[in-house]
């Protein structure tokens, strides 16, 4: 049995010992410290986690497999979840009538990972109605926004785009109605109170476009894994997080309580 299963060796184990979940965390210090890129001390790893449980009391309440899972998940892609920089975040969400705890990459996060990989250039931006914005697809495709020095007035379309090291790139461009539609269809936290959708729809928006535009990208195989942890519950700890299976129920032809996050039959 590997350190990683004896930290979460039996739910019924975790219940009887009535641990609490900093508990949890302190069990996984030698896991944490091994995941971690050098950028990133363990010592400041842990204190972001114990700050998202003390700032959303909620995610106390999720169910310790869960939480680890997308605690070590952002461990292993070397993002700080839950601060300012939005790299990541830890969502309380209702599963199957569960509370559990979510991984869902932010903007920045999913612009750190693509620069690790083959990507040179990649940026999103928001376009508002009085800025001049210019695009067409083809065979000779366009992209230019210039912002206006005025009141830029309200936000009306997305972009993103990349440009590869070996000279390639591409770009994709959604309004705001679509990627709120495309939001409400696949992002299972959308309806969530403690979804980033709520507290950050413009990052979330250009992450959305963003990560469209990078499907047409010669990304890495090992960059497509790490996307793929995206809005994913994971109850299992493993050294490759990327490969323990997502137990997020689908969302698609199901619906949302908007004040819950709960996905109805």
């Amino acid at each position: 049995m590997t350190s990683i299963q004896k930290a979460t060796e039996s739910s019924a184990a975790m219940r009887t010992e009535k641990r609490t979940m900093q508990d949890y965390i302190k069990k996984m210090q030698g896991e944490i410290k091994k995941a971690l890129p050098s950028v990133l001390t363990p010592e400041r790893f842990t204190r972001i986690v114990l700050s998202a449980l003390s700032t959303n009391p909620k995610l106390q309440q999720t169910t310790p497999q869960s939480f680890l899972g997308a605690m070590m998940t952002a461990a292993q892609l070397g993002l700080e979840p839950n601060t300012p920089l939005g790299q990541a975040y830890l969502i309380p969400f209702k599963n199957k009538g569960t509370l559990e705890c979510q991984f869902q990459l932010g903007y920045k996060g999913m612009i750190d990972l693509a620069y690790r990989s083959n990507v040179v250039l990649i940026d999103a931006k928001t376009v508002y109605e009085n800025d001049d914005f210019i695009y067409e697809f083809g065979l000779d495709p366009k992209l230019k926004l210039v912002p206006t020095k005025g009141d830029r007035g309200e936000p009306i379309l997305f972009y993103g785009m990349f440009k590869t090291k070996d000279g390639g790139f591409g770009f994709d461009v959604m309004s705001i109605n679509e990627i709120r539609a495309h939001a409400k269809k696949y992002s299972q936290s959308y309806a969530s109170e403690y979804s980033p959708w709520k507290t950050n729809f413009e990052e979330m928006a250009k992450k959305t476009v963003l990560k469209r535009a990078l499907k047409y990208a010669p990304m890495s195989t090992d960059f497509i894994r790490k996307i793929s942890a995206d809005e994913t519950v994971k109850t299992e700890i493993s050294d490759d997080m990327f490969s323990v299976p997502n137990e997020t129920i689908e969302v698609e032809g199901h619906e949302v309580d908007a004040s819950t996050g709960e996905v109805q039959k």
